[in-house]
């Protein structure tokens, strides 16, 4: 007999596995629901799928009144925009440390001890710091995301960067390479898709930073719309605008996998 261990579900198999979970939590929540609106048909805290719908085309397909915007288009285009540019930031940022702290024992020397203790900071706690630095506007909001993920990247990088094997560096030493050469045409290569790594593994974050930004100020954004709604519960908003969220992001993750397989095709068979 088979050891379940051994088991390896077929691909047919493996995809209806994976979308039991999500049918079993579709079931409870319409059973619930229809419980909780049997016995009051106001209630706000489970919402039938038809009150879904119907604040779904409200806020994605009919301009506010207030503004003439499309509410879901509007903090979506205003979300993505800070995100991407704070990702772009720390990207950047933690490249530069991340390879030179692990490429130079000098700069590893000066840099990896502050690293090692701006990690440790909970980028929340200075958000009041950002607020009053750089005010209430979209830098506080951008800074923060930068400032938030900046360390995972640069440190995840560093580790990625010491990992290289040495006779790489060796064989470049003996070529004839100098140290700007092997940064540039040994290690940065090699780095490359691993930052494309960090930088999905620090989305998660990244989107936290984000609705935090927008739900304490902000005039649009998705975290500010979830955080203006919740006063009246209106969770047939709050519902799809998390769904929405988690939608980007897991199509975000999938542009950069797709990206990293594009550019990077030797990756998935080893670097080093």
């Amino acid at each position: 007999m088979k050891r379940l261990i051994n088991q390896t579900p077929a691909p047919v198999t493996r995809a209806l596995l994976g979308l039991l979970p999500f049918v079993l939590l579709v079931i409870a929540y319409v059973l619930a629901s229809e419980a909780r609106l049997a016995e009051n048909p106001a209630d706000k805290l489970l919402p039938s799928f038809t009150q879904i719908g119907d604040a779904i085309y409200r806020m994605a397909f009919e301009p506010s009144k207030r503004t003439g915007e499309y509410l879901l288009w509007a903090d979506t285009a205003s979300s993505l925009s800070r995100l991407a540019l704070g990702v772009l930031i720390a990207a950047a940022i933690g490249l530069v440390l991340g390879l030179f702290t692990g490429a130079l024992p000098l700069v590893s020397a000066a840099a990896s001890p502050l690293l090692t203790v701006v990690s440790l900071i909970p980028p929340l706690a200075i958000l009041p710091v950002l607020f009053i630095i750089f005010g209430l506007g979209e830098v506080s909001k951008v800074a923060l995301i930068a400032i938030g993920i900046t360390p995972y990247i640069a440190r995840d990088l560093q580790r990625r960067t010491r990992e290289i094997p040495s006779e790489q560096l060796v064989k470049a030493q003996t070529l004839g390479a100098g140290t700007s050469q092997i940064i540039c045409r040994v290690l940065l290569p090699q780095l490359m898709p691993r930052l494309i790594d960090a930088v999905r593994l620090s989305l998660g974050a990244g989107w936290l930073f984000l609705i935090a930004a927008e739900a304490i100020a902000a005039t649009d954004g998705l975290g500010y719309r979830i955080f203006l709604v919740r006063r009246y519960m209106a969770m047939d908003v709050i519902l799809p605008y998390v769904a929405w969220i988690t939608l980007l992001a897991f199509l975000i993750d999938l542009l950069l996998a797709g990206l990293s397989r594009r550019l990077y095709p030797w990756q998935s068979k080893g670097a080093w």
